[in-house]
């Protein structure tokens, strides 16, 4: 997920950001377990499908630090999916233990290294197909269905937009099968709880100049948003996403022009066992 660069720093950016639109002010500290999962969940109308939602491991879980800031709830529902990837190592690792690794150090460099109030996007998976809050209070805006938390994941888009980061660097290969299927299953959720067709499921790229998240991951988001189509119980082909009239300012004059070259998103050595695990 690399932002792009602008006029105004990052910080700055994200700043302005915080003073624009209605919204609530939550506590930061993490208040639920440690993982949650629903045999059903719950419409945002009140009633359930019989579905079963993904298992996700909430911020204190996967021992998030607190933000430096109380995160913004807005009283809205956002409008769309954004995919990315965290242009990090693709490991062999799968376990849990990676996961949550990944997860703190994925905080560690929104905080420590970007300057934002704690991590950017809403939710991470891993490429063990481990699904995890990201920024907090993202799980419990997910299952009100109400609500958004303000993320920092994508330029223009962080108040109308659920991020998702996807573990890996998917620019000449795919994600594992695993992580893709718990990635269907989380779009699925979201849809769900928000009312979200899955035809509004996007790539960074489609929104900020940059090549995340990945050709080969954005070249699957066809099959993505037809297997989340399938997860809500239609089996009809679904349309091309209605593209958006609100693009940022960065957004390049020629659309076909090729994305930014990629830049680390996670430096070697954030995930060093030494510290992370």
């Amino acid at each position: 997920m690399t932002l792009p660069s602008s006029r105004l720093s990052r910080r700055s950016m994200f700043s302005a950001a915080l003073s624009l639109g209605a919204a609530t002010v939550l506590p930061t500290a993490a208040a639920t377990g440690t993982a949650r999962a629903a045999t059903g969940s719950r419409r945002s109308d009140g009633r359930r499908d019989g579905a079963t939602a993904p298992r996700i491991t909430d911020c204190e879980g996967w021992g998030a630090r607190e933000a430096s800031e109380e995160v913004v709830v807005l009283d809205t529902r956002p409008e769309r999916i954004i995919v990315h990837h965290t242009a990090s190592a693709n490991v062999t690792d799968y376990s849990q233990r990676r996961a949550h690794a990944l997860a703190r150090a994925i905080q560690r460099f929104h905080m420590d290294t970007q300057g934002w109030i704690d991590t950017g996007q809403h939710f991470t998976v891993s490429r063990g197909a481990f699904v995890l809050e990201g920024r907090h209070h993202s799980l419990a805006a997910l299952e009100a269905g109400d609500r958004l938390v303000r993320g920092a994941h994508c330029v223009g888009q962080n108040s109308v937009a659920i991020g998702i980061e996807n573990e890996g660097t998917y620019t000449t290969e795919e994600p594992p099968a695993a992580q893709f299927s718990a990635l269907a299953d989380l779009c699925a959720q979201v849809c769900r709880q928000y009312d979200v067709p899955p035809s509004e499921i996007y790539g960074h790229r489609d929104f900020n100049s940059t090549a995340c998240p990945g050709d080969r991951l954005h070249a699957m988001l066809p099959r993505l948003r037809q297997d989340v189509a399938r997860r809500l119980g239609s089996a009809q082909p679904v349309g091309l996403p209605r593209w958006p009239v609100d693009l940022p300012v960065d957004w390049p004059a020629d659309p076909a022009a090729p994305a930014r070259s990629l830049a680390e998103y996670l430096p070697p050595g954030l995930l060093d066992p030494a510290r992370a695990l």
